[in-house]
């Protein structure tokens, strides 16, 4: 099943952009939002990586230290290709010298102790420097544009990533809806794929009627930067005036358990049929992403970005509400 062209909402692209041409043309820096203890039986390891996969990196750091690769923690997967800087976490259990470990594209950055494993979501945001190449002399209002993100941010789309490549993690969704009994990975795959989806076809509809950033009788409204949320019975002048300040965004669902089954379009009905089934709980996401520190610099080739997005956010979210985009590692 091939994803979609959801639908932008600050008008069609302004020119055509080549990502990731060169590995360090898509940089990402993870901030946890908290202090280690500097005590505990877990090393944190700040490493940067460049060119290499997560899961392959938790791996070697299993082998040196000489722990199951169950019990090295990290928040969340960073793109391989690219430079990313990221927190591990290992059992100190066999004393490992830290400053002896060699991986090819791995580099130690720092090192502190922390009592608790780091788990997945953990972090607070990942800041971003990607460059765009391109042909940009012909491209007018880019600043315009930006500048517009800047003061009302993007629609909450979940990245075609999520998908996979081609769209093949939504096949994955068919086979688990359909009854297939899939290893618990990939039943894990299935069911965020699936959560995921239903989300970008709600906020696409949103999108397209204008009201992606408005909040509306009824909404469920999401405070900025937070999990917290509560529901809009009224929408009166301060709230309004909260939703344009970007201090609260309208939220949509994760759908599961207490979603309003009326709201999923037909074709998609055996997947919250499983979703039921499996007992997933409904939760919400933000239909609005809000950049923080954002910034660029902008040449008759290249357009260089800084942001940061609080974590579970995309990237391409952001860069698809500029030009149409083709990864050049994809």
């Amino acid at each position: 099943m091939p994803v979609p062209h959801w639908s932008r909402a600050h008008g069609p692209p302004l020119f055509s952009a080549i990502i990731r041409q060169h590995v360090e043309d898509f940089f990402v820096d993870e901030h946890l939002g908290f202090e280690c203890t500097g005590d505990g039986e877990h090393d944190f390891l700040y490493l940067e990586k460049t060119s290499t996969n997560t899961e392959w990196l938790a791996r070697q750091l299993a082998a040196f230290a000489g722990v199951p690769a169950r019990d090295v923690g990290y928040s969340g997967l960073k793109d391989r290709h690219a430079v990313a800087r990221q927190w591990f976490s290992v059992p100190r259990w066999n004393s490992p010298d830290w400053q002896r470990l060699e991986i090819e594209g791995v580099r130690l950055l720092a090192q502190q102790r922390h009592i608790r494993k780091l788990r997945r979501g953990s972090h607070q945001s990942n800041n971003f420097r990607i460059v765009m190449r391109g042909d940009l002399a012909g491209a007018a209002g880019i600043d315009a544009r930006l500048a517009v993100i800047a003061d009302v941010g993007v629609p909450n789309y979940f990245g075609e990533q999520r998908f996979g490549r081609g769209g093949s993690n939504l096949a994955l969704v068919e086979q688990w809806a359909g009854g297939k009994r899939l290893p618990r990975h990939k039943r894990s795959i299935a069911i965020s794929s699936a959560r995921s989806w239903l989300f970008n076809g709600a906020l696409e509809k949103r999108v397209q009627q204008g009201t992606w950033d408005r909040i509306l009788p009824g909404d469920v409204v999401n405070l900025d930067g937070s999990g917290s949320v509560f529901t809009a019975d009224e929408v009166d002048a301060d709230l309004e005036h909260r939703c344009r300040t970007l201090d609260v965004h309208p939220a949509g669902v994760l759908w599961g358990e207490g979603a309003d089954e009326t709201a999923v379009d037909e074709p998609h009905r055996h997947w919250c049929d499983a979703l039921l089934k499996a007992r997933v709980a409904a939760a919400h996401r933000s239909l609005r992403l809000r950049l923080q520190e954002f910034s660029w610099d902008c040449s008759r080739e290249l357009l260089t970005l800084q942001f940061s997005l609080r974590r579970g956010s995309f990237a391409t979210a952001v860069l698809r509400e500029i030009a149409a985009i083709s990864d050049a590692r994809i």
